[in-house]
């Protein structure tokens, strides 16, 4: 029965997540020519529903022992999308695959990593029976290092917001993991005094900021530092559709408010607007109550492995969560974050689902003895 109610509290949000997305992401594309996306997102889902089927009876043990290679083949593909990538918006973030449409390494990058650190963790688990700071340090820099690199080759994509999301995958899963607190003091006093350094330079030698690091790069310094003084035209109008829409919205398909990028960055806010603040309420709940879900896998997990990939995704869930929200109504700065389950994207949708199947299966896997 516990297994159950815990399977039934990831796959029923799931198909409100399948309902909220396909109706949000119709009200967006209405009255454009990217209406298509619609049927595009559909057809991931059901892939992505498929992935948990077919996986539902097989053993997924084997993704977590080649993590390295995943690992690996997520650099390289980010490696290639420098040279052949192609270019939308002023960022090289996407491979175009003809009759299927675009491919995003960084997406699935991100569920390499927490397989990576998991794996690491094993196998230091293994190494140092006896935790010191020095092994510990040992395993810090380990982690820290193999975040870097995909780091690099993301931000010169450039896509500064998925970077965060790789520091801060490893970071809490290093917490979790029990590295000495003296370790993240250390480093979070160097990492203020660079930061300080670094706006000082940024602030006051702004013409050799741009000859070092180029004007794109200070653009996206000065768009998230001056974000709420700079709103812009897409906040602005998000803010104004989540405030009429009222208590139960405007119903489906009636966005009264155009909102650029609305059915990726601001899905939320055409949701709102749609629905207003009951379906909002309704939407918040369900997010909690998956996430709440993956949680208590987490805390139930024996195997150290299992219980370090869940808290790696479920720190990739909830920041996006957070951060996509909050940039929605104005309290964080726009990022380019995506909100997970809803927004349109195959890419990030299947590396979800992909995760998701994963999870179940790992735990059916335990619980089942295999």
């Amino acid at each position: 029965m516990k297994k159950s109610k815990i399977n039934y509290g990831i796959i029923i949000p799931l198909v409100i997540f399948f309902i909220i997305s396909v109706l949000s992401i119709y009200s967006a594309t209405k009255n454009t020519s990217s209406n298509q996306i619609v049927v595009k997102q559909v057809i991931w889902y059901l892939v992505g529903f498929a992935i948990l089927i077919i996986t539902a009876k097989k053993s997924l043990k084997f993704i977590t022992d080649y993590a390295i290679v995943f690992y690996i083949a997520g650099n390289i593909l980010l490696f290639l999308l420098l040279i052949f990538g192609t270019e939308i918006n002023g960022s090289k973030c996407w491979f175009t695959i003809p009759g299927i449409g675009s491919f995003q390494p960084s997406e699935f990058m991100k569920l390499a990593l927490i397989l990576m650190n998991a794996k690491v963790f094993s196998y230091f688990d293994n190494k140092y029976p006896k935790r010191t700071f020095k092994n510990d340090l040992v395993i810090f820099f380990t982690v820290m290092v193999i975040t870097l690199i995909p780091s690099i080759l993301t931000f010169l994509e450039p896509d500064t917001g998925m970077v965060i999301i790789y520091f801060l995958i490893s970071f809490v899963m290093l917490f979790i993991y029990g590295i000495k607190k003296r370790i993240f003091l250390i480093i979070f006093i160097l990492a203020g005094v660079f930061v300080g350094a670094f706006l000082y330079y940024y602030f006051n030698f702004q013409d050799s900021f741009i000859d070092v690091f180029g004007t794109s790069f200070f653009y996206r310094i000065d768009r998230i530092l001056d974000w709420s003084n700079k709103s812009g035209m897409q906040l602005t109008n998000a803010l104004a559709a989540i405030k009429a829409a009222g208590l139960f919205g405007f119903g489906v398909g009636n966005t009264p408010i155009y909102i650029p990028e609305s059915h990726t960055d601001f899905i939320f806010s055409v949701f709102s607007s749609n629905f207003g603040f009951v379906g909002t309420l309704l939407l918040i709940i369900t997010i909690i109550i998956f996430d709440y879900a993956l949680i208590r896998l987490a805390q139930n997990a024996k195997d150290k492995n299992f219980k370090f990939i869940i808290i790696g995704f479920v720190t990739m869930i909830l920041y996006q969560q957070i951060q996509n929200i909050g940039m929605n109504i104005g309290l964080l700065p726009i990022t380019g974050i995506t909100l997970p389950f809803i927004s349109y994207g195959g890419s990030s949708l299947l590396s979800y689902m992909l995760g998701i199947a994963l999870i179940v299966n790992y735990d059916k896997s335990i619980h089942n003895g295999v």
